[in-house]
């Protein structure tokens, strides 16, 4: 089969070589001059199973409320005359119930567990390397009442198979000595020691030159017009490009078309009249140098008061998260960069060159569930979605890679999951 992935960020890419090696010929359309140069560039950089609670739950309500207003708040709704956002924001309220947001955080676990020990399988085959770090993520928190929901969700997340671990003040100093220094009392934690981190942008560029090598063409700088349809059946793309200032354009053609856009897939159906609920939630990074004699931690952390994590990039700190819905807005807000680096000098004031940080901002391509959208699209034969990860993007991008190849060879992928179709 001939297969058109669209799309070159680390889901992507991940999907294209698992249907190369699935033996497929292969396109991926991409309208940045490399892989990985959006959302993926300079996200958290944690494969986080451990991160698996979604969004959506009983206390999410109350705390948006809260939140509302606040410029530095980690969960931000700018409400716009927007029919998307708000079907969103209703979906969401939705999926807040008990039962349901128990539901959707062991989908995410068993696909996390699943696409995790897939990028350990593929980083062995291919021996590639991305600033990876297998040392755990500790969740760290500086509130009681938060350390306490954390220990429930915990329990949770360990009947489904993670071992995450609950952790004292003392513990959590021992696994990150870097802690002791934090200007507010560490209450408590949770420690995932199977978890681990590493560079997204730099895996998904290293898996692209593989993926090229193993025969994958890749279209770069080529812009997705829209899709065709034909008898009820996806019959070709429309790609456009500039070529000495003068816009090209042509119709591809395949036997299967898989969207991987991230937050632009809801755009792109849009236009077929297809409502995909996938919203894109506006998240922040700083990347901070570190240098031999700073004390900046080396065990990948999540404040989930905050909503932020701290990854170790080799001679980098990266600080990321807060969720903004603000459309496909991707101005940096000064205020929300700034509150990233508040937060990383209260509780690491020794982490770095702070004044040298690097800001930036990317749109996460969100679902009210959190659960990503993995499969075939009933409307529309020969299409397929690998869309809607939210912030677990690159935690569940080899997972969802190889569970929507063996879909489309008819397989029944081996995780237990709520796919499409």
């Amino acid at each position: 089969m001939h297969c058109i992935v669209l799309g070159a960020g680390v889901v992507g890419v991940a999907t294209a070589w698992n249907l190369a090696q699935a033996g497929h010929r292969v396109t991926v359309v991409e309208r940045q001059p490399q892989a990985g140069m959006e959302t993926s560039f300079a996200n958290g950089g944690q494969i986080s199973v451990c991160h698996a609670e979604p969004w959506a739950s009983p206390t999410a309500p109350w705390k948006m409320l809260q939140w509302l207003g606040e410029e530095d708040a980690p969960l931000l709704f700018r409400l716009k005359l927007d029919w998307a956002q708000w079907r969103w924001g209703l979906r969401f309220l939705r999926e807040c119930t008990p039962s349901r947001a128990r539901r959707n955080l062991q989908n995410l676990v068993r696909l996390g567990l699943y696409s995790r020990g897939q990028l350990q399988q593929l980083r062995a085959v291919t021996g590639i390397h991305y600033d990876e770090l297998a040392r755990g993520i500790l969740h760290y928190y500086t509130d009681e009442a938060e350390f306490a929901s954390a220990v429930s969700a915990a329990a949770v997340m360990r009947e489904s198979g993670l071992e995450r671990m609950v952790k004292n003040t003392e513990e959590c100093v021992c696994i990150e000595p870097a802690l002791r220094h934090s200007l507010r009392a560490i209450v408590g934690g949770t420690y995932t020691p199977s978890d681990e981190s590493g560079d997204a942008m730099k895996f998904t560029q290293a898996l692209a030159e593989k993926c090229a090598e193993a025969g994958v063409a890749f279209r770069y700088e080529t812009q997705v017009e829209r899709l065709l349809v034909s008898d009820g059946a996806i019959g070709g793309v429309v790609l456009q490009w500039q070529d000495d200032a003068v816009c090209r354009s042509e119709i591809i053609k395949a036997d299967a078309y898989v969207v991987c856009m991230g937050s632009y897939s809801s755009l792109l159906l849009r236009k077929l009249g297809f409502a995909l609920d996938v919203y894109p939630a506006k998240g922040y990074s700083a990347t901070i140098p570190v240098h031999a004699e700073d004390d900046a931690p080396s065990v990948a952390l999540t404040d989930d008061g905050y909503k932020i994590v701290f990854s170790r990039l080799g001679d980098r700190l990266r600080v990321a998260g807060t969720a903004e819905m603000n459309g496909y807005n991707l101005d940096l807000n000064p205020v929300r960069c700034q509150a990233l680096i508040a937060r990383t000098r209260e509780i690491f004031p020794q982490a770095g060159d702070f004044a040298s940080a690097e800001f930036w901002t990317g749109l996460r391509p969100s679902t009210p569930s959190n659960l990503p959208c993995i499969g075939p699209v009933k409307q529309f034969s020969k299409l397929w979605l690998n869309t809607g990860h939210g912030t677990l993007g690159w935690t569940e991008a080899c997972g969802s890679g190889r569970a929507l190849a063996d879909l489309i060879d008819g397989r029944r992928p081996e995780v237990d999951f709520p796919f499409l179709g």
